[in-house]
């Protein structure tokens, strides 16, 4: 099999197909825009939250000094308490987490992502913010995965996309909403398309920077070729494995859709 050994495991919202991972009802870390993680915060944090808030504030301050403050700084109380309940409000794992979250915001550069930096790449048509929202609400990321060529595209350039993308479809969700339907287009998948090490970035960033954003992830029309990428990817995805789902392109239409929301690359 000469699949592409590349920067992570698959190309997540735009290259390839992309694997995405989290657990149904469970959110992710607010490293996003700020407006983004108020909406989704449906109540104010009762008074134990905010003692725990500034229980890890505190310790922050102490034990971590260097790091940022300010949105999504280490006293970003709204980002703290998406990550304790993340942790099940258990401090040192959330302390552990948000830490590793804050400083690769600031060393990947995620604040300095836009439109005009992920451009070109962009063009490629690999990935997509649907316009419309599925029928149960929730904003939908599209990858073409016969689109992803490893080979040829600049694999930082493709990380930054799969960023700023997961920040846009974030940033999109209404209030009361914390989760994102992730299709991944498997029509046309080849050798050349696959690209492990992608997949591998995909996992990390989602499982540390962005956890329980993701409700549900549809591989659609998976070809043979794919199954001994799925087989090797699977196990890193552990409890996040139950949220992928094989299905054909008739399912998104009839399940996932109506007739006036469908994805372009699913109609007809």
């Amino acid at each position: 099999m000469a699949f592409a050994v590349r920067s992570s495991l698959f190309p997540l919202v735009y290259g390839n197909a992309s694997v995405s991972l989290r657990r149904p009802g469970r959110r992710l870390p607010a490293l996003l825009c700020k407006s983004s993680l108020r909406n989704n915060l449906s109540t104010s944090p009762s008074v134990d939250e905010q003692k725990l808030i500034l229980e890890v504030k505190n310790k922050l301050e102490r034990e971590y000094p260097m790091l940022p403050l300010g949105s999504y700084g280490r006293d970003d109380d709204e980002m703290i308490l998406w990550f304790l309940k993340d942790r099940k409000f258990h401090i040192e794992e959330t302390i552990s987490k948000l830490t590793k979250a804050i400083t690769w915001r600031r060393e990947f550069g995620v604040s300095n992502l836009s439109e005009n930096a992920v451009s070109e790449i962009a063009k490629t048509g690999k990935a997509y913010v649907h316009e419309f929202p599925d029928v149960h609400g929730r904003p939908v990321l599209v990858v073409v995965a016969s689109k992803h060529f490893p080979a040829k595209h600049d694999p930082l350039q493709s990380e930054k996309l799969c960023v700023f993308l997961i920040e846009k479809i974030i940033n999109s969700l209404p209030a009361g909403k914390g989760e994102v339907l992730g299709i991944f287009d498997l029509r046309g998948f080849g050798p050349e398309n696959g690209d492990i090490l992608f997949l591998k970035f995909l996992i990390d960033v989602f499982y540390y920077y962005y956890p329980r954003r993701l409700g549900q992830v549809l591989f659609v029309d998976a070809p043979v070729i794919f199954q001994p990428i799925w087989q090797l990817v699977k196990p890193l995805l552990r409890s996040y494995a139950n949220l992928v789902r094989f299905c054909s392109s008739d399912t998104v239409r009839r399940e996932y859709f109506t007739e006036a929301t469908i994805p372009p690359n699913f109609r007809g």
